[in-house]
């Protein structure tokens, strides 16, 4: 009996040593960034995870054949508009710019803002705007330092597009990424998840921080996003010149944009053109509001504690423009197309 028994517990421990070895040795599912996949995993413990500059407190779940529903990109009316992007985000879910957080406006001791922010859920996938070569992937963006976890953008994507403007080079910017979801060098095209809405870097909550910028990839080579990106259907942008009498602009001057008739949201905004922000190279704007369903707009504002106000058609799809120039008032119409100032204002004579 006592061999029996020996027997019986020297096959219990084999079986529970051939067991542990098993759950040990277990490989540990893993997704396309080589983190674990799910909240639970755990790896093997005879292989610990390394330590990672860029490992994120969010791991997302794996996305197989999902394409993000995307505004389509309207054509250009006017041969000097430019709706080159599509949002950032999917239709489906929150991608119009925060109103009281433009772009131009002030914020973190007198620091100008660079491009636009949108809210959205921690985790929200955020898209490649258009196709090019992913230049940044991670921290340290603004300080040009790698492994800079105090950098103010937090995780970033930037992206050298495939297409410029005006034989100049155009850059998107995706700033504050909880996680990334592309590689430096990589090619990504229209719609692609490169990353996921999070609060790093100076930052008062989740939100993707876009920007364009235009010749350089630098924080002084930025343009305003609203002016890019592709408007929903049955939507148009206004766009609008704020100066005084003797063409000055007039910056962080407040307009009232209210839409006719009245009972609908009425928007303030104020105007910018100081800083790191630059106007367009057509309009020469320093006021621009997109996002706007199509119909009829009254503009207010008020000039040596005078009101003045003025009506705009806004179309789908379509830039409308407008100029204010102080005691002279406002007008409306399309900018004055540009001219070759050097070229001879008269004909040359060339025979008797």
């Amino acid at each position: 009996m006592k061999r029996i028994r020996l027997a019986l517990i020297n096959v219990l421990i084999v079986l529970m040593v051939s067991a542990c070895m098993a759950i040990d040795s277990e490989p540990t599912p893993v997704i396309a960034n080589g983190q674990q996949a799910g909240a639970w995993s755990v790896a093997p413990k005879s292989t610990p995870l390394p330590l990672r500059f860029d490992l994120p407190t969010f791991v997302p779940e794996p996305i197989s054949n999902w394409r993000p529903p995307l505004y389509p990109v309207p054509w250009a009316i006017s041969p000097y508009d430019h709706f080159y992007f599509t949002r950032p985000m999917s239709a489906d879910n929150v991608n119009w710019p925060l109103s009281y957080y433009r772009y131009g406006s002030i914020f973190f001791d007198n620091i100008v803002h660079t491009g636009v922010d949108i809210p959205n859920d921690r985790g929200t996938p955020i898209l490649a705007a258009g196709p090019g070569t992913v230049v940044w992937a991670g921290w340290g963006f603004f300080t040009e330092a790698p492994l800079n976890r105090d950098d103010p953008y937090g995780q970033v994507v930037a992206i050298k597009h495939d297409f410029g403007y005006r034989g100049q080079q155009l850059y998107t910017v995706y700033a504050h990424m909880e996680a990334v979801n592309a590689t430096l060098g990589q090619w990504v095209k229209t719609g692609d998840v490169i990353g996921y809405v999070g609060s790093t870097g100076i930052s008062t909550g989740p939100h993707l921080h876009f920007e364009v910028r235009l010749g350089e990839n630098t924080f002084y080579h930025t343009f305003n996003p609203e002016l890019w990106m592709a408007p929903p259907q049955g939507w148009g942008v206004l766009i609008g010149l704020i100066m005084d009498e003797e063409g000055q602009t007039l910056n962080r001057y407040p307009v009232e944009i209210r839409p006719e008739p009245e009972g609908k949201p009425v928007r303030t905004i104020k105007t910018y053109g100081h800083g790191a922000t630059n106007p367009d190279p057509y309009y020469k704007e320093n006021i621009v509001l997109s996002d706007l369903p199509a119909g009829i707009y009254k503009i207010n504002l008020e000039y040596d504690d005078k009101r003045e106000q003025f009506w705009v058609e806004i179309f789908p799809g379509q830039v409308t423009y407008f100029s204010y120039h102080g005691e002279e008032g406002f007008s409306h119409g399309p900018v004055a197309t540009p001219r070759l100032d050097f070229l001879p204002s008269q004909s040359i004579d060339s025979g008797p």
